[in-house]
């Protein structure tokens, strides 16, 4: 049985009830774990405000701000951890960033500050985050990240986010070989196309939710709540012998030649 009982999980990147991030927090929640939200702060609060109605039905023990381009936010989010909970085990890694410019026209157009922003906030995160969380998995802990199948397939109006979830996977693999001895597992979840905030600044996000549909082996794509069932698996015992993987929760779009 998936039992996340007496688990601490710190998740990152809600933004709205479309969020991928909303349905792994609510995944998580109804294996029992107990909740950490971070939100991106701004300066009106009114991401906070939305962040905080929306996930007051998960009851969270923490609701911190915490803007991963940001070193101070980061290490404050952790000590207020470290302060509060006593221990880390599972982090939830589901930010992604880049401009909207830089993801469509010709790849090799894409602006040296364009593309250092996507790497920076899509890929660099989750390393800062990982060794941020790393101390505080005394017992061993879980990260699972958010990546696409843009990561290894030429997407149309992808572009520089490709490059961006190439080196997140990449970074799963390093992460998953230096933290193994602490027995930390780290993992990403390729999910299909959804539609959530991020997804709408890619260009044709319709069509290609569409053409999975018609090409997918379930003849669908999937929820957001079908990735936090996978993302809750991963942050699970069950999955004790996982580490370092790609996971694809697409519908099977990702096996189809044509």
């Amino acid at each position: 049985m998936l039992d996340l009982t007496g688990k601490n999980a710190l998740v990152t990147g809600i933004v709205n009830n479309r969020s991928i991030a909303w349905g792994i927090a609510q995944q998580l929640h109804k294996a029992g774990a107990n909740l950490g939200i971070t939100y991106l702060p701004d300066e009106r609060g009114k991401m906070e405000k939305k962040v905080a109605e929306l996930v007051e039905p998960l009851n969270p023990s923490l609701f911190l701000p915490c803007n991963v381009q940001d070193d101070e936010q980061i290490q404050s989010t952790f000590e207020t951890i470290r302060d509060k909970w006593g221990k880390l085990d599972l982090l939830i890694h589901s930010i992604a960033f880049a401009n909207k410019d830089d993801l469509s026209g010709d790849f090799s157009q894409t602006s040296r500050e364009g593309f250092r922003t996507a790497l920076d906030v899509s890929t660099y995160s989750l390393v800062q985050l990982a060794g941020a969380a790393k101390p505080l998995m005394i017992a061993g802990g879980s990260i699972v990240t958010l990546s696409y199948l843009g990561a290894v397939r030429a997407v149309p109006n992808y572009n520089v986010m490709g490059v961006a979830k190439a080196g997140l996977e990449a970074s799963v693999r390093y992460l998953a070989a230096e933290l193994g001895s602490a027995n930390i597992r780290v993992n990403a979840i390729s999910a299909g196309p959804i539609r959530t905030l991020a997804s709408s600044a890619v260009g044709g996000i319709l069509d290609m939710i569409h053409h999975v549909e018609q090409v997918a082996p379930l003849g669908r794509t999937v929820t957001q709540i079908e990735v936090g069932n996978a993302a809750a698996f991963l942050c699970s015992d069950l999955a004790s012998g996982i580490t370092g993987q790609v996971l694809y929760v697409d519908a099977g779009y990702e096996i189809m030649g044509m």
